[in-house]
C-alpha cells in the first residue's frame, strides 16, 4: 500500500491514495490551519469505523441478513500528553434490516474486533475499545444519538 502526501501551505496537506483518492488534511486556526480538511487523527478514527463497518456488513450478508441501513458512531479519548494517542474508543452500531438478530449482530461485531479489522486491532494496542449496538425498525436519524 502506498500514499503520497503533499504540503500545500500552513498546516494543510493534500493526500492521494494508491487507488487515486484525494483527501485534504488541515489543522485548526489555533494551530495555523484554516479548518479546510479533516485532522489526521480524525482520519484514523474514521478509518477504523470504515474498517469495522466493512466487516460487519460482509459478515451479516454471509448470514443472509438483508441490511437496509447502518450507522456507526465513534467516540474517542486521547492521552493528555504527547504522543496524544487514543486511549479509549467507543463504537456504537445502529442497524436496520430484515433478519437481524442480536446474537448475529453481536457475533459480527466480535469477529470484526477480534479477527478481521486491522485498524481496530492496531488501535487496540493503545486504546481500550468498547462496542455497543441497537437494532431499529424506523429510519436511522442522521445525527448521533
Amino acid at each position: 500500500m502506498k500514499a503520497e502526501i503533499n504540503w500545500t501551505h500552513n498546516v494543510r496537506f493534500d493526500a492521494v491514495s494508491e487507488t487515486g483518492h484525494h483527501i485534504v488534511m488541515d489543522g485548526s486556526p489555533a494551530l495555523g490551519g484554516n479548518n479546510k480538511g479533516a485532522r489526521p487523527m480524525e482520519l484514523l478514527l474514521i478509518g477504523m469505523g470504515g474498517c469495522t463497518g466493512f466487516d460487519v456488513v460482509s459478515i451479516l450478508k454471509k448470514a443472509r441478513v438483508e441490511l437496509q441501513e447502518l450507522k456507526i458512531e465513534l467516540e474517542a479519548e486521547r492521552a493528555e500528553d504527547v504522543p496524544a494517542v487514543f486511549t479509549k474508543i467507543h463504537v456504537h452500531f445502529v442497524l436496520k434490516g430484515t433478519g437481524l438478530r442480536e446474537s448475529l449482530v453481536q457475533r459480527a461485531i466480535e469477529l470484526s474486533a477480534e479477527k478481521y479489522c486491522s485498524a481496530s486491532i492496531m488501535l487496540g494496542q493503545t486504546a481500550r475499545i468498547t462496542h455497543s449496538f441497537e437494532i431499529v425498525t424506523g429510519t436511522i436519524p442522521d445525527q448521533p444519538s
